[in-house]
């Protein structure tokens, strides 16, 4: 897929990738320039963060005293 940038260097995100990634008007983007890419990562909110460990494994986790500092 393919957009191009206009003159007043706006960018428009193709519908399809719109749709698949859920993004809605007004929300944020980080921009990260690396390799002479720029890479788009939509921001989200503590509420739909909530969760994403559920069933993390956390009997391995270090803890300070296991630390050099």
């Amino acid at each position: 897929m393919q957009t191009t940038i206009s003159s007043k260097y706006q960018v428009v995100i193709p519908k399809p990738v719109r749709e698949r990634l859920k993004l809605k008007p007004q929300q944020k983007l980080t921009v990260i320039e690396k390799d002479r890419m720029l890479i788009l990562i939509p921001s989200a909110s503590l509420e739909e963060l909530r969760g994403i460990a559920a069933g993390a494994k956390v009997d391995d986790y270090r803890d300070k005293k296991d630390c050099f500092a």
